[in-house]
């Protein structure tokens, strides 16, 4: 009897040990091989290196900086490779880093070719994939998937600031666009033609010029003789910056017609300067010099970078943190789950104060429509544009119930 109840009490503590420790292990997180690794794929030697380049590269190891040791006994690692601006490189390159890499996420991505078929590839694989500087709003629309969110800017959002704020102007009633060659180029002639006709303008024609291009005279003259108010570059990185200076060379700017760049990132305008640059219009998603945490966080890319960072840069550390953050609320870094954490915690941070991941993949926060200044404005290196509007989020980008994304129906 005294032997039954001693089998009874211990086995009873062994009981009690083992579902202490089963719960210690259900605490634990389930990370696969207690290791994550980032992949940024982007341009890095391109059109698009200064935009996005080693500085994405660089703002997602900060990210990773900043989160630490967030959770205990995993490694973090971040992998970079170069598109070159290609999609069947880019998406080979994805298909590598998901298969053999062990890469659980792929970010930037840059070109809204190779986004698009990345996108496509995350259905198969069931991974995830954040965009950050490619623009096509159809990464949210009929290219969406359950894996892929859209984060800083797409052309949509660049339409309804600059693209409106311009149309709705007394001399920004007739329109002319010279447009890149490919799906980014389309969907932000798309957009921005819609805001324009909706605001009472025309859209006298287009041009398209392939990706990418140096000599844009014959492009820029057929946009000139239109005698459209509003000479639209629908491209960017090197293509816009050529484009501007060229248009200024032709004196087309001075002759009276308005040169609207749809896209001009900060490292853009960095490049043309401000006596050529000076009362561009455009949208951004981050500038540097907003807000006390802008600047802080600048300061220290700066540092590194001896630059300051574009909105796509800045986004891809948002991006990157709040992927990891939603790893360390979800416990495990499966897909599926981490998407779930990724949509329903709020966006906070430099970048973003609000900011919320719809179903479509859409990460919305505030846009911002500047002014470039003139050189007589600028007090202090970088000190490049004035913030004419906030546009709230719901406003910048497409409502949900316009979508094209089967998963928002």
């Amino acid at each position: 009897m005294r032997t039954s109840k001693k089998l009874c009490v211990g086995l009873s503590s062994l009981f009690l040990a083992s579902t202490f420790i089963g719960g210690a292990f259900a605490q634990t997180p389930k990370i696969s091989n207690n290791s994550i690794r980032l992949g940024v794929l982007t341009d890095m030697s391109g059109v698009y290196a200064d935009i996005s380049g080693p500085g994405a590269v660089e703002a997602a190891k900060m990210a990773v900086e900043d989160f630490g040791a967030g959770i205990p006994g995993v490694t973090i690692e971040v992998v970079s490779a170069d598109h070159q601006n290609k999609a069947d490189i880019g998406v080979a390159k994805a298909r590598e880093w998901y298969d053999v890499g062990g890469v659980d996420a792929v970010f930037e991505m840059m070109a809204s070719s190779v986004a698009i078929a990345v996108f496509e590839m995350t259905k198969e694989k069931q991974k995830i994939a954040i965009a950050s500087g490619a623009a096509s709003s159809a990464l949210t629309g009929k290219n969406c998937s359950p894996f892929g969110v859209h984060w800083t800017y797409d052309t949509y959002a660049l339409a309804a600031g600059a693209g409106r704020t311009i149309a709705s102007q007394p001399d920004g009633d007739s329109w002319f666009f010279v447009t890149v060659d490919y799906s980014f180029g389309h969907s932000l002639e798309a957009d921005t033609a819609k805001f324009v006709k909706e605001g009472g303008g025309k859209v006298i024609g287009s041009v398209r010029h392939p990706f990418p291009t140096s000599d844009f005279s014959s492009f820029l003259l057929q946009a000139q003789s239109s005698k459209a108010k509003v000479i639209a570059l629908a491209n960017g990185g090197a293509d816009m910056v050529n484009s501007v200076r060229q248009a200024n060379e032709f004196g087309i700017i001075a002759g009276g017609q308005k040169v609207a760049a749809l896209l001009p990132h900060l490292s853009d305008i960095h490049s043309i300067g401000l006596a050529t640059a000076k009362g561009i219009i455009l949208t951004e998603g981050f500038y540097w010099d907003r807000t006390d945490a802008t600047r802080a966080w600048s300061k220290r890319f700066f540092e590194r970078r001896k630059a300051m960072p574009t909105m796509v840069q800045a986004g891809v550390y948002s991006s990157v943190l709040h992927y990891l953050n939603a790893v360390k609320a979800a416990g495990t870094d499966d897909s599926k789950a981490v998407m779930e954490k990724m949509r329903e915690t709020p966006v906070r941070d430099m970048f973003a104060e609000n900011g919320k991941v719809r179903v479509d993949g859409r990460m919305v926060h505030d846009m911002y429509v500047m002014q470039v200044k003139t050189p007589q404005e600028s007090k202090y290196p970088w000190d490049y544009y004035k913030i004419l509007k906030t546009i709230p989020g719901d406003e910048a980008f497409r409502p949900l119930a316009e979508s094209e994304c089967p998963l928002a129906k």
